[in-house]
């Protein structure tokens, strides 16, 4: 379990980096010019914080696995990223719509990819936590 821990530490550290491309990607430039400038620069400061939350989640998972599943602190920080990632789930699903991917290739594909991978990451840390009941 803690490669898979490490694993989704580097996956989170990826996901990071991709946040910086979203600008150019989806043309914020264009897209957000009719924003006023607070809610035009609160669009660049969330996604620079969290792609930097993301990537410390990424760091911890990677230098920390074995404490983040042998310790009690641990295993609360697992719960903690676990109802993290459970919320981020259910977001993909009832939060997006699906008029943004139905019937679309790569968005469809996206939209899968993101849906396993918050499902994977969801049961992992949730795992990390409720395994000392078991063991």
């Amino acid at each position: 379990m803690e490669l898979q821990v490490k694993i989704v530490g580097g996956l989170f550290i990826l996901l990071s980096l991709v946040h910086f491309i979203f600008p150019k990607y989806f043309h914020w430039k264009q897209e957000l010019a009719a924003l006023s400038l607070v809610n035009r620069q609160m669009m660049y400061v969330h996604t620079f914080f969290i792609a930097l939350v993301v990537f410390l989640f990424g760091l911890l998972c990677l230098t920390s696995a074995d404490e983040l599943l042998y310790t009690a602190l641990g295993r609360r920080i697992c719960l903690g990223l676990g109802v993290f990632w459970v919320v981020r789930l259910y977001f993909q699903f009832f939060v997006y719509s699906p008029r943004l991917w139905k019937g679309k290739t790569f968005e469809t594909a996206v939209h899968l990819f993101f849906s396993f991978l918050w499902a994977y990451v969801s049961v992992l840390f949730m795992l990390g936590y409720f395994k000392a009941m078991f063991t």
